[in-house]
């Protein structure tokens, strides 16, 4: 079958493209935003990534459409779709019609940590013989790509709480089915097509009511949001995890979360030291060892896999050190995650600077609604720098003066490259946090750090 994929190189379109690649269909895909590592991903499976959306793109006429959510009316391919009565469907569907039937899914789910979490969960379950299936909304860096088929019983889904497609608004997760699910907390996200906290807290309710009672939910005790939503009705056995109360908890926390003990229900299970960073990745542990714990995983197999867990690219991931410069590539896009991921790095590094850039791209980010608590999450930094794109109309400037003299906003691209190349000097921490690709910041900063470098060494 021939496939044609609209949205291929968002991180779930790119995921779905690798499964029907797998399953032996003949995939290709359109869109604009064409930048690592789902590009290169895609790439490497010999997928055709066709630039841009154009009606030429879909000569000859492919067997199946599979829409992308971030896809709209008005949009040439997709107006061609349904003017030529083309078979199309979403993405979510496709899974559940053609890889999870059967499965014994595990889905993760919630605001933030799902990546993370769902990749050192499959990672578990590879490291225990159980040959998962996975799509991960980005790319483990223990595996070669962000979804596979497996070759057992299980699949581990990171179970995205967004629409489904223009013409399923239903959130993600409600085509999934799972046994075993992770909720990691929950917080007001996606302000463009939720209006409130409550109306997501309807679609989590939505997903337990398609857990069975043989399955398992495992729910961070601290998140107040998801109690509220247990509260709603609940027919599925239910464990807990946070750092301090609940049946999964963490003892001998380090500082910077790089080494603790597992517990459960009190008793000390097992020990983890590992290269991960922060206190939130540990609570991510937990949530990850208790839901293969439920497939059969004991703690003491998890925690070692946890040990050799190497993380996930766009997670911070250090892109480069230049001349003691140290560079971080980070996905985080929402207040709490800035916080977290800047908090590890601070615990980490200690006194030694850090420079964070932010390019706020998110949907509820172009829209404001973080506004009033975007300065604080940005605390922990040093010195931070906000590109403020045309396409972002609020005033990123008021709301960075709680932070004064140390935050400063750009809406000229090239010269806040110069500036950051210009400032940092040797043992500084540059932390680049976007869910986008920056216009390539990374790759542009790293080389005018090289220049500065080769500069200063240069014979007068």
């Amino acid at each position: 079958m021939r496939i044609h994929i609209l949205g291929i190189c968002g991180a779930f379109m790119g995921g779905i493209a690798a499964l029907a690649r797998a399953a032996g269909h003949q995939v290709s895909g359109s869109d604009d935003n064409v930048y690592p590592p789902m590009s290169t991903q895609l790439e490497s499976l010999g997928i055709p990534l066709l630039k841009g959306y154009a009606v030429e793109h879909l000569k000859p006429a492919p067997d199946l459409v599979l829409v992308g959510n971030a896809l709209s009316r008005g949009n040439p391919e997709l107006e061609t779709v349904l003017v030529r009565g083309l078979p199309y469907t979403s993405g979510p569907q496709w899974l559940a019609e053609n890889v999870l039937r059967g499965q014994h899914v595990l889905a993760v789910a919630g605001t933030h940590g799902k990546t993370t979490t769902s990749s050192m969960l499959a990672w578990i379950l590879e490291q225990a013989g159980l040959k998962p299936g996975y799509l991960i909304g980005g790319l483990p860096r223990d595996f070669k790509s962000s979804a596979r088929a497996g070759g057992g019983q299980y699949f581990v889904v990171e179970a995205d709480e967004y629409d489904t497609a223009f013409f399923d608004k239903r959130a993600k997760f409600l085509h999934y089915r799972p046994r075993t699910v992770v909720l990691n907390n929950l917080e007001y996200d996606h302000a463009d097509i939720y209006p409130d906290l409550a109306s997501i807290q309807t679609q989590f309710q939505y997903l337990l009511r398609t857990v069975p009672r043989n399955g398992l939910i495992v729910a961070n005790a601290a998140d107040v949001a998801l109690q509220n939503v247990f509260a709603q009705g609940c027919w599925t056995p239910r464990e807990t995890f946070s750092l301090a109360e609940g049946d999964w908890t963490a003892r001998h926390v380090a500082a910077d979360g790089s080494a603790f003990t597992v517990a459960w229900r009190g008793k000390p299970a097992a020990m983890v030291q590992w290269r991960l960073l922060g206190k939130h990745n540990v609570v991510n542990a937990l949530a990850a060892v208790a839901a293969a714990h439920h497939v059969g995983v004991i703690p003491s197999l998890a925690a070692e896999a946890l040990i050799r867990f190497q993380g996930v690219k766009r997670r911070l991931e250090v892109r480069a050190q230049v001349d003691g410069v140290t560079v971080y590539d980070d996905f985080a896009h929402h207040p709490t995650a800035i916080a977290a991921t800047l908090a590890g790095l601070r615990q980490h590094v200690g006194k030694q600077r850090i420079i964070a850039l932010l390019e706020p791209r998110s949907a509820s980010m172009k829209l404001g609604v973080h506004r009033d608590s975007l300065a604080a999450a940005l605390a922990d930094a040093d010195r931070v720098f906000v590109y403020q794109a045309p396409n972002v109309t609020w005033d990123v400037t008021g709301a960075m003066q709680p932070l004064g003299a140390h935050a400063s906003v750009s809406a000229d691209f090239s010269q806040l490259v110069d500036t950051v190349a210009t400032e940092v000097r040797s043992g500084d921490h540059v932390l680049i946090m976007s869910n986008g690709g920056f216009g390539g910041i990374h790759e542009k900063l790293i080389e005018r750090l090289q220049h500065k470098a080769a500069a200063a060494t240069w014979p007068m």
